[in-house]
């Protein structure tokens, strides 16, 4: 199977949201990432993505939550465990930038083998590490 997954990435993730307007704030205000796609689909819904600044990692598809089944997993996507991962090359500067916007974190940071991290949760409530790993050397 010569080429069989050699061109591909995780490019999109949906996170349920319980208001599209709502989501997109949050993550452009507080996160500092950017709105890529916003494309009415009719009947109330929208195809709507967001991204870090610099474009590098994965889109969230912000997905309005469509009934009671997907209400009910809003902010809870993943039984309570860290959810998604934001990298980032300067934990001391953007997570001070990030308190300052307003963002929950829910410990202090700490230093781990694979570098340094903290947990913060996003407007519902899913949880998120910011961390700045442990460069080769």
């Amino acid at each position: 199977m010569s080429g069989f997954a050699d061109n591909r990435s995780v490019a999109t993730v949906a996170l349920v949201v319980e208001n599209y307007d709502e989501a997109i704030a949050w993550y452009v205000e507080r996160l500092g990432f950017v709105l890529t796609d916003d494309v009415d689909l009719g009947g109330g819904k929208r195809w709507v993505t967001v991204a870090p600044a610099n474009g590098q990692g994965a889109r969230l598809l912000l997905a309005e939550a469509s009934g009671e089944a997907q209400a009910i997993r809003i902010g809870d996507q993943t039984g309570g465990r860290v959810f998604l991962f934001l990298e980032t090359d300067n934990f001391a500067r953007d997570h001070q930038a990030m308190l300052a916007k307003g963002v929950e974190f829910r410990e202090a940071p700490r230093h781990e083998a694979y570098g340094t991290v903290a947990v913060f949760a996003d407007l519902y409530g899913n949880l998120w590490d910011l961390i700045e790993p442990k460069r080769p050397g």
